[in-house]
């Protein structure tokens, strides 16, 4: 989630694919230049440890758009796929 996190904050589109599940990625992956993340709280995890193949994270990702402050929230669910850990989606509640 961090590592994605920071994607985002720098930039990086070719880390924001690669970490992306290829079942559920979009075509455009593409970051919004125009938004400015200012910060990453995670606020829970469930598994997702070195033995777990899934694991869920919710998280609030602060940023600013058009000069105006935001937050995202989502409880996102990550899979393991080759040795890597993948972001699937978010979790329907």
């Amino acid at each position: 989630m961090r590592s994605r996190y920071t994607a985002f904050a720098t930039g990086a589109e070719d880390h924001l694919f690669r970490t992306w599940h290829p079942r559920t990625r979009p075509a455009d992956t593409s970051i919004d230049p125009d938004t400015r993340w200012t910060g990453l709280r995670v606020e829970s995890t469930v598994a997702g440890g070195p033995e777990d193949e899934h694991g869920i994270v919710e998280f609030t990702a602060a940023h600013e758009s058009g000069g105006r402050p935001g937050a995202m929230h989502e409880i996102s669910e990550f899979t393991r796929r080759a040795g890597r850990w993948m972001y699937v989606g978010p979790v329907s509640r």
